[in-house]
């Protein structure tokens, strides 16, 4: 998001919360944000793209509310009534491109109305078809979490990408050369995927509140979270929507103000200045010394905590004025004295979010086997295989693979470290002296290791990445 943008948003929310004050809330935030999918999403080559890959977002939303939500409310005349209300959103929308300028609130000109209509007929019988096979219930909630993860992996791995990109091409007759692995840049897709399965799963649990269709989609794609998250979870966020947690007085107003200002401070002064030089795949191949590869690095872990956090403070500075509190994703995760701390620290619901549907489910699978691993070789399997995993929700490449097994040796070997050493630490450290000393090598010592796993996140290629660790150590 540009600060342009960000300084829009903001202002639609103040516009509620000092105009509209408690009149139409939950609608106003849901047609806001519905209008901010599509202003968000950037301009794409596949033609139409741009305006397609929002309606994708609320028809899989539609979708996955009409699966999750009990047989009774699917036919309530409230969510018919929010039925019509996002079809018709999405036919304005699509409509201004008969308007006689460029459009505002879409990168290009919408495409063929007749082609839309199509489209959401056909979504339309599948929800038919889906009303049909009730029965099968319990199949059709596994289908959907499989069907958002092979989406998933197709805008995610490289060869995927290339391929449905190419085969998009082929069917709209747009040149097969120009086909590339960037073609399809879904804004906010990863985080609206993890909190359609969070929903999908905790129906499969029988623990889903009830939520009626405006409320769910307002959850999912909750304009000030949609981009950078933090995932929040429906539980908790549906308190807020209903009720919300502080009236936007003098006192809220400033500390969301607040918020929002330390946030454009992170992200447009101190990141977006640390981006100068911090390291990437130009300077890393540029750079002659040990020395300055540090400062690169160093660059770069800062400009990476700046740039994210900032903008989980504006979403949560923003959310405020709406009386909605979004949870904290950072807390201080560079001063942890070690990694299971900064990993407790650091974007905070997304690893929540991996512990409660990946890391728990899968250390009960392990223990309920007849033979059970030994406890370490379950531990190294499934944190290895969880941080691996949160690489491959950034990107699945050979470097976001490596960072992950970077993190979860990490994470093993801490694990089996503090086990050795915890009574002969508590020993050792008897004087005010000595706790300072462990604290602050502890300190030093996860955030080097931290910084180093960055190189991984910052540079594209595996071979510049064994480049530039070596050039730390003075390694030719």
């Amino acid at each position: 998001m540009t600060i342009n943008q960000i300084l829009i948003v903001v202002a639609a929310a103040l516009f509620w919360g000092f105009v509209m004050r408690e009149r139409g809330r939950l609608h106003f935030i849901l047609i806001a944000s519905i209008i901010v999918i599509f202003w968000l999403q950037s301009a794409l080559p596949l033609r139409g793209f741009d305006f397609w890959l929002p309606v994708a977002t609320l028809v899989i939303t539609i979708f996955s509310w009409y699966i999750t939500a009990a047989l009774e409310a699917r036919h309530s005349r409230k969510n018919w009534s929010t039925l019509a209300l996002i079809i018709t959103i999405v036919l304005l929308l699509n409509l201004t491109r008969f308007l006689p300028f460029d459009p505002a609130l879409t990168a290009s000109r919408p495409p063929q109305t007749e082609i839309l209509l199509l489209i959401l007929a056909l979504s339309g019988l599948f929800l038919f078809l889906t009303k049909k096979l009730t029965r099968f219930h319990t199949a059709l909630l596994a289908i959907a979490i499989i069907s958002l993860i092979l989406i998933f992996l197709a805008i995610k791995v490289p060869a995927f990408a290339y391929w449905v990109s190419y085969g998009i091409r082929l069917l709209t007759s747009q040149s097969l050369e120009q086909a590339k692995i960037t073609d399809l840049r879904w804004l906010g897709f990863s985080y609206v995927a993890f909190r359609i399965i969070h929903t999908l799963r905790d129906r499969q649990m029988g623990r889903l509140p009830d939520v009626d269709l405006a409320e769910y989609m307002t959850y999912v794609i909750f304009f000030p979270a949609f981009t950078a998250g933090p995932i929040d979870r429906i539980e908790r966020f549906m308190k807020d929507l209903r009720q919300p947690a502080t009236a936007l007085g003098n006192d809220e107003l400033l500390v969301a103000g607040q918020r929002f200002i330390l946030g454009l401070f992170k992200k447009f002064v101190i990141a977006d200045a640390l981006a100068l030089i911090a390291l990437n795949d130009v300077n890393a191949l540029q750079v002659r010394t040990a020395g300055w590869t540090w400062i690169l690095l160093y660059a770069y872990a800062f400009q990476i905590y700046f740039d994210f956090s900032g903008y989980t403070d504006i979403a949560i500075g923003t959310s405020r004025l709406l009386g909605i509190k979004l949870p904290e994703n950072f807390s201080t995760p560079y001063l942890k004295p070690n990694l299971t701390q900064f990993w407790n620290n650091w974007h905070i619901t997304l690893t929540q979010w991996f512990r409660a549907y990946f890391f728990n489910p899968t250390t009960r699978w392990l223990r309920s086997w007849k033979n059970p691993l030994p406890m370490p070789l379950m531990i190294l399997v499934t944190q290895v295989a969880t941080m691996v995993l949160i690489g491959f929700w950034h990107g699945v490449t050979w470097n976001f693979t490596l960072w992950g097994l970077w993190h979860g040796l990490g994470l093993f070997i801490h694990n089996r470290w503090n086990e050795f050493t915890r009574a002969r630490a508590t020993a050792w450290a008897t004087t005010p002296i000595r706790q300072n000393v462990l604290a602050i090598s502890g300190v030093l010592i996860t955030f080097h290791f931290v910084a180093l796993g960055w190189i991984f996140f910052a540079l594209s290629s595996t071979s510049t990445s064994l480049h530039v660790f070596l050039k730390l150590f003075s390694i030719k």
